[in-house]
């Protein structure tokens, strides 16, 4: 199975905290040489495509890296990558981590990754920044024309709750407006992340196709009321797994695997190996034949809203 995403890299700040170091990837053989020329390089604030993303202090997407500021245009065109999504990961102002996502380009690539954005001064509704769909033309060029109010759509629907959101299904969601396009091209998963910069506000939104999907399992986890464990929230699975029964009463302690990592440190987390990792998430993950997970804490005001985890 071909994923929509083909890279994932985390960039630190290094000791000194002046400057982005390569923290780690998942990705296939194919992309060793890419991955290798990411191991060395370093970003200063406001330098690439992970400086800029801590510069920005929200989301960017490039969906074109020629004469662009990236800086491995070269290595990610060989390796067949033709669209990076920077997400960075904040405890109030202070940068903890930028994730930067890495889409590639063949002819069988059907799902999207989208950059929303509302600020209040201008208009009530959120437009697309902008967004990469893979072939999906037709469903592309109506996004571009589509604009979401608050508690409307994906976008506007993450907008409203300030929370990672899962929208299953969508052919039969009322909650997806574009869901005859996307049903028409394959595409049945939705998430929304959101990110809040003073009175503006950015959704960032991955759009998951059954061919080429996003990732083999989507989780939402939240902290219990009294903070002392996270629970699970929502999820979507491509095995039809019932998650939510799978977990009811089953919780994650700060600090246990992959998971409760990213809520003791705050920082993002890459597991190319789940069986080093020993939370209930991860041994359900195996059980389905899943072996790597990607680990996104979301954070408001310094304190976990909640953690998104996707398994490929």
């Amino acid at each position: 199975m071909t994923t929509f995403i083909r890279v994932v890299e985390l960039w630190v700040p290094d000791r000194t905290r002046t400057r982005l170091e390569f923290g780690g990837s998942l990705c296939s053989a194919e992309f060793t040489e890419f991955r290798a020329v990411s191991e060395t390089a370093l970003f200063a604030y406001d330098e690439g495509l992970p400086g800029k993303a801590w510069a920005s202090g929200h989301p960017i997407i490039l969906t074109s890296f020629a004469n662009s500021y990236f800086r491995r245009t070269d290595e990610a065109v060989e390796a067949g990558l033709t669209c990076g999504v920077a997400l960075p990961v904040f405890a109030g102002e202070f940068l903890m981590a930028v994730m930067v996502l890495f889409c590639g380009d063949d002819a069988t690539h059907v799902g999207a990754v989208e950059l929303w954005h509302n600020d209040p001064d201008k208009s009530h509704e959120m437009g697309l920044v902008d967004g990469y769909y893979g072939t999906a033309d037709m469903f592309e060029f109506n996004s571009r024309h589509t604009k979401f109010p608050r508690g409307f759509g994906l976008p506007g629907r993450t907008w409203k709750a300030g929370m990672p959101l899962i929208i299953k299904d969508l052919h039969n969601s009322k909650g997806f407006l574009r869901w005859e396009e996307a049903s028409e091209i394959g595409i049945n998963c939705g998430v929304g992340i959101p990110y809040t910069t003073g009175e503006e506000t950015w959704v960032v939104t991955f759009l998951s196709a059954q061919a080429t999907p996003i990732a083999r399992r989507f989780e939402i986890w939240v902290p219990n009321e009294a903070r002392t464990a996270l629970v699970f929230h929502s999820g979507d699975c491509s095995k039809q797994a019932d998650l939510a029964a799978l977990y009811a009463a089953k919780t994650i302690r700060r600090g246990e695997g992959s998971i409760g990592g990213a809520w003791a440190t705050g920082m993002p987390a890459l597991n190319e190996h789940l069986k080093q990792d020993e939370s209930i998430a991860a041994s359900l993950a195996r059980t389905s034949g899943m072996n790597q997970v990607v680990v996104l804490p979301v954070i408001e005001n310094a304190l976990l809203k909640a953690v998104l985890a996707w398994y490929l």
